[in-house]
């Protein structure tokens, strides 16, 4: 681990462990044990996604691996670097129906990108070293080891050195670039969505460049949310139309799109004319091959390092910057538009409960913007997901394709203990919060001193809306003081039953030195992303 630059472990303690957590801890090794293997997972995940490079889970075998395969699958989807560690009976009893033997390569091999059980105690820094680079190469994602238990306390001779050289990015073919830049100086309509590519690339800095010498608009959707703030007269938020009907309006007659890095998948309805002309212009670059055209003819298609590219792109565009095009100011207005829609909503009746857009009107403005946020599944973080702005990077964590709701507590820890010296809030709902609820534990060992906003409506209020009857079946819950469970961990909190009370209890929230839960009761609304669920049920 100490060759590979891997300075933190997130565990869970077992029998197959003991040996090498004790080792580890000798070594200084940062050691974040949590409360169940899946949040062990789910916090690599978001401490990888965070920092750019690889971070390392550790769980025990059996119902241990098991456990953690949700984490897994949930880094794959986000095409995140994590090192899934897991381990397993002895070497000296394998097949021979030894305790929690179960076949955990295989079980994990569909939602890895490479998946091994060390042979011997001697081969672990050749396996972690490979694990490493399999990891980090091309498109990333999460890797899987299964170490037998013997292998930890085994004798081996002196290993050898297990640092990596940097490896290299592919450079863009220069004739895609000219027709990439060419069809955007002719474009009359056109728009960029920046997706999360843009990150891993360490991009962010290139593609600002690029959007102000050519006057372009950009949509910013997953890892890249902040890398271009939402502030910025260029950026409009998100792609989703399921959360920004702005957006909608605009790609209906954008006449050529520019995709950086963003899988064409169901966040961009399948590349299909319900969100993308049928007649407009494609260019999509990815590092990734298979991405490119998947669901989507492509005018132009580039298979090349996101950073590199826009850097060959901005000297096509030529030396000086591009006159500015009237589109802008039309999506500024679609953008104003849409916001004085969501503040007409916010102020509807709710029988003396908050309304989830006003909680989140008025959260805008108490809430630090230099804040990093993760965010969590459910019809009351939808609503946050259409109010908030995004400010900068490293600020905005979401779940990810696989819609891991209650994943979004293991990631608040991963992001803080990636993020150090930043103040981390985590935006979650009744239900989602349930899932990994004894990790407010974890906060508290760990000193994390973590904002939690819960937003309680008494029940699963997505499914709730979707069921769209009187009497739903499954979805209702308890109003539970979720505040009072936190406190029972040793943090502290409040219940939050007006707007009005929101900025003295930001206030002292900010102020805690411990965990700090607001537990605030809303009405349950669709959201406009449960609108947009709910009108394509209908079709």
């Amino acid at each position: 681990m100490r060759d590979l630059g891997l300075d933190t472990m997130f565990t869970l303690v077992g029998d197959h462990l003991n040996d090498v957590l004790r080792e580890a801890a000798l070594a200084e090794i940062r050691i974040i044990d949590m409360r169940h293997e899946s949040g062990v997972t789910h916090a690599a995940d978001a401490h990888a996604r965070i920092t750019r490079k690889p971070a390392l889970s550790l769980v025990t075998g059996g119902p241990g691996h098991t456990n953690s395969l949700t984490g897994i699958a949930t880094a794959f989807l986000n095409a995140s670097p994590v090192i899934a560690v897991s381990g397993s009976r002895a070497t000296s009893v394998a097949d021979r129906g030894a305790f929690q033997d179960i076949r955990q390569v295989e079980m994990a091999a569909p939602v890895v990108k490479w998946a091994a059980e060390t042979p011997s105690a001697g081969q672990i820094p050749f396996y972690l070293a490979k694990a490493y680079r399999e990891a980090s190469a091309g498109r990333q994602g999460p890797v899987h080891l299964t170490i037998p238990t013997d292998l930890f306390s085994g004798n081996a001779a002196a290993a050898e050195d297990a640092r990596l050289p940097a490896a290299s990015v592919p450079g863009p073919d220069a004739g895609a670039v000219a027709n990439a830049v060419a069809l955007l100086r002719e474009a009359k309509h056109p728009v960029v969505i920046a997706g999360s590519g843009i990150w891993w690339a360490h991009a962010e800095t290139e593609l600002l460049r690029f959007l102000e010498h050519t006057g372009l608009p950009v949509y910013t959707a997953t890892l890249a949310k902040g890398a271009v703030p939402d502030a910025h007269p260029q950026c409009f938020g998100y792609p989703d139309p399921a959360l920004n009907q702005a957006a909608r309006r605009a790609f209906a007659e954008a006449d050529v799109f520019l995709i950086l890095g963003k899988r064409i998948d169901y966040r961009l309805a399948l590349g299909s004319s319900k969100l993308i002309p049928a007649d407009a212009k494609v260019i999509q670059i990815d590092i990734e091959p298979r991405e490119l055209g998947l669901n989507r003819k492509l005018e132009v298609g580039i298979c090349a390092d996101l950073r590199s590219t826009l850097q060959h792109m901005l000297r096509a565009a030529g030396v000086a910057a591009w006159t500015p095009l009237p589109w802008l100011a039309t999506l500024r207005q679609y953008r104003a538009e849409w916001e004085e829609e969501l503040l007409r909503r916010s102020q509807l009746p709710t029988a003396g409960l908050i309304h989830p857009a006003a909680f989140f009107f008025a959260l805008r403005k108490h809430l630090n913007p230099a804040s990093a946020i993760s965010w969590d599944g459910g019809d009351f973080v939808q609503w946050g997901r259409a109010v908030m702005p995004a400010s900068g990077p490293k600020q905005w964590l979401r779940l990810g394709p696989l819609g891991t709701i209650g994943a979004g507590l293991p990631n608040a820890i991963g992001m803080a203990v990636a993020n150090p010296g930043v103040r981390h809030v985590m935006i979650t709902g009744d239900g989602s919060l349930g899932f990994y609820i004894a990790e407010l534990d974890s906060l508290v060992r760990h000193k994390i001193p973590l904002i939690i906003i819960v937003g309680n409506d008494a029940g699963w209020g997505l499914e709730r809306e979707l069921q769209g009857v009187t009497d739903t079946v499954a979805c209702e819950l308890l109003p539970t003081r979720y505040d009072r469970i936190m406190e029972g961990f040793g943090g502290a909190g409040e219940t939050v039953t007006s707007v009005d009370q929101l900025e003295s209890a930001m206030a002292r929230a900010y102020q805690s030195d411990v965990p700090y839960l607001l537990n605030v009761r809303i009405a349950g609304r669709p959201s406009p992303f449960t609108e947009w669920q709910l009108a394509g049920k209908k079709k």
